[in-house]
């Protein structure tokens, strides 16, 4: 009886709350169309995305230090901490803004190709991964001087993507259900693996000492082995995912999800098991973690009702005006 009951203890300590909640939010305000955030966190600067501009926010001080504006409908933006550099998106104009971290500066702005959306940093070879959405491929970038290397096909309505930091890159394909890996160096795609009951995977997150993927769609995540290229587990989520995130000091992953969750997933008892399901925000998709508090920021809006259909399509809720925001989560 001791046995069982021990066993029953452990079991339900696992899939406790992890006791993550919302703590506080940061205004950003203005018009409410965003994509991507992402997070420095060596020079603790979030970068928040913010239609036609990037808002830069000192997160432990909660407010807006900067902003890095001109640009052409902002999607994703990667930071290279050992150039001192960082790069943005611009889906309308088909480019990468280049700027100083340290003064916000734009440096440069190398054309990529159709709908650049998602953008990752590889820090062996020094080279920016820009995800062509429309164009089906990806274009590569010396991070040093900004010149374009090559633009080669990687799968139609790409998204997410994910460095290993030893020169491979990795990149979920929307279309076609897959997930594929890049070699940097040789920029080219070397593997790629169906990620199946995974449809219509977003966002990507990595466990590097771990080599696991965890790519989400709606309801599911898909967990992926990266040396046997295989879909390993698949833990249920929330609805709406845009994005995910791994924590490696806590060894939780995490999907934001449209309906206002977050979902949390770990390892127990050697299998990849949703243990929580956190109330965030209706839209909150979109995501970033803070390695060094393990906070979480998702970005958020307060909606008007709900219009009525209208020639047999449903109505969309108005982002009420000026409450454009960033959510922090933690514990």
């Amino acid at each position: 009886m001791k046995k069982l009951l021990t066993i029953a203890l452990v079991a339900a300590a696992a899939f406790a709350a992890e006791g993550y909640k919302v703590l506080t939010k940061i205004k950003i305000g203005g018009e409410g169309r965003w994509d991507y955030v992402a997070m420095d966190s060596a020079n603790r600067r979030l970068y928040v995305s913010h239609a036609n501009a990037v808002e830069v926010v000192d997160p432990d001080a909660g407010k807006i230090v900067g902003t890095i504006s001109g640009l052409h409908g902002v999607h994703g933006i990667a930071i290279a901490s050992d150039l001192g550099k960082g790069f943005i998106t611009n889906g309308q104009s088909g480019s990468v803004t280049i700027f100083d971290l340290k003064t916000l500066a734009k440096s440069g702005e190398p054309t990529a190709g159709r709908n650049p959306d998602a953008v990752c940093y590889e820090p062996k070879t020094k080279r920016v991964f820009a995800i062509n959405h429309t164009g089906g491929d990806a274009t590569s970038i010396d991070a040093k001087t900004g010149e374009v290397l090559k633009t080669f096909p990687v799968g139609a309505s790409a998204e997410f993507c994910q460095a290993d930091g030893a020169g491979k890159l990795y990149v979920n394909i929307e279309s076609s259900n897959e997930v594929v890996e890049i070699d940097a160096a040789k920029n080219e795609v070397t593997r790629r693996a169906s990620i199946l009951p995974c449809e219509g995977p977003s966002g990507l997150a990595i466990d590097i000492k771990a080599k696991k993927l965890f790519s989400v769609c709606d309801g599911v995540m898909a967990v992926t082995d990266i040396p046997t290229f295989k879909v390993v587990a698949t833990p249920k989520i929330g609805q709406g995912p845009d994005a995910a995130g791994f924590d490696p000091g806590t060894g939780l992953a995490f999907s934001s999800n449209g309906d206002g969750t977050l979902s949390i997933v770990k390892m127990v008892n050697g299998k990849y098991e949703t243990v929580d399901t956190v109330t965030t925000e209706r839209g909150a998709r979109t995501m970033a973690l803070d390695d060094k508090t393990h906070k979480i920021f998702l970005l958020a809006a307060e909606y008007g009702p709900t219009p009525p259909a209208k020639d047999g399509k449903k109505g969309r809720a108005p982002v009420l005006p000026d409450s454009f925001h960033v959510l922090v989560l933690g514990k």
